[in-house]
């Protein structure tokens, strides 16, 4: 019996103001109502995402649809680039990126590390995975951690792949278990 983890990277919005209040522009609003009705047809039944505004507006239609509240995971949160988790430019962010992807512990002081990131996200997906096996779970996400937790099950999804990613995107995890065994995209 397989379990569907389907990761959805949130969809367009502003590069200013608070990380966590930042919500979709209009095209993000947009954007979502697609994702709603590509999902409606998947059988989901739970909806999590992280705590930022903008992964739940992403995913809130499905939830509305399924009759059922989305559940907030802190634990799934971007990876905190930088101290006080205040955004830093995309100039500074891809160095960072690409340190980071090359030595997992790196981080800017008091900010996190692509390690630290991963192993706070993959636990909440492990605990996922043991609560809904055999079931549909959408999470809302963000695109490092969305590739981060992806990397974990399989060195494909690395820094090129978070490069090639949209925002929105959607790509649906198949496990058995806690062995992925299959993904696939389905945002175009």
């Amino acid at each position: 019996m397989s379990t569907h983890m389907y990761m959805v990277r949130h969809g367009d919005s502003p590069k200013t103001g608070d990380e966590r209040k930042r919500a979709l522009t209009e095209k993000g609003m947009a954007d979502a109502r697609r994702i709603t009705d590509l999902l409606k047809t998947k059988e989901i039944d739970t909806v999590v995402s992280s705590p930022y505004l903008r992964s739940v507006q992403t995913v809130e239609g499905v939830s509305r649809h399924i009759g059922k509240p989305v559940v907030i995971e802190e634990d799934l949160k971007e990876r905190v680039f930088s101290a006080g988790n205040t955004r830093i430019s995309d100039q500074e962010l891809g160095p960072l990126l690409e340190n980071s992807f090359q030595d997992p512990d790196y981080a800017l002081k008091g900010a996190e590390s692509n390690a630290e990131c991963q192993n706070r996200a993959v636990a909440v997906l492990n605990t996922l995975l043991d609560t809904y096996e055999g079931k549909n779970v959408v999470i809302g996400t963000h695109g490092a951690v969305m590739t981060l937790m992806m990397g974990f099950y399989d060195a494909r999804f690395d820094l090129d792949f978070l490069y090639s990613t949209s925002k929105p995107d959607i790509y649906r995890m198949e496990f058995n278990g806690l062995e992925c065994v299959g993904v696939l995209r389905l945002w175009s």
